[in-house]
């Protein structure tokens, strides 16, 4: 699923194994309190990446169904205002989002269609089709911890706007609204009712 924090949704990274509870990194210690952790950092091209982390006390299964659920991001997700799925041939799903954020006394909406692919339970992969980025790739990684106790989620993208906003605005709106995106996905894995048999 692609989220638009500015909206911003990394080039597909290679499978990480999977994470069991005795092998986890100090980084995932940190994360099991919740707090979301973003990094972002200025690549070419005044492409910024976006990394960010967050533990979610729900099973894989839960998680990927929050992430794949389009029709519902508006409902949960703060600044966005629209969102759905066009299509889905059972490879690859076509869906939308459109958002909104303010920085200082400006306004901005964005949107983004975008294909989003994936492998079961571990990566969802996206790309933007059309929309309001030069540049707009990235990748959700999911991490087992604890036999469906929980999950580690990994968000990873590139990104950079065709309107003008310098780096250093991206960079800010992405420091600020994005652990707020992070902590919608928890909050919504934890709390659905949904049963990993659904």
């Amino acid at each position: 699923m692609v989220i638009c924090s500015f909206l911003v949704h990394p080039i597909p990274s290679p499978a990480i194994p999977a994470v069991h509870h005795d092998s986890i990194s100090a980084e995932q210690v940190k994360l099991l309190n919740g707090e979301p952790r973003v990094i972002l950092s200025d690549l070419k091209e005044g492409v910024t990446g976006v990394t960010g982390y967050i533990f979610i006390a729900a099973s894989p299964k839960k998680v990927w169904d929050v992430l794949t659920d389009y029709n519902n991001h508006k409902h949960f997700i703060p600044k966005l205002i629209d969102s759905g799925l066009i299509s889905d041939n059972g490879l690859e799903a076509v869906m939308f989002q459109t958002g909104k954020t303010r920085i200082f006394i400006f306004q901005k909406k964005v949107y983004i269609k975008a294909k989003v692919r994936g492998e079961y339970l571990k990566h969802l992969y996206f790309q933007q089709i059309s929309g309001d980025f030069k540049v707009y790739h990235g990748e959700w990684i999911l991490e087992e911890y604890q036999q469906g106790q929980g999950t580690f989620l990994t968000y990873k993208s590139e990104v950079k706007p065709d309107f003008f906003a310098p780096q250093f605005v991206v960079k800010y709106v992405q420091k600020h609204d994005f652990p707020g995106v992070l902590k919608a996905m928890k909050k919504r894995a934890e709390s659905t009712g949904l049963s990993d048999t659904n």
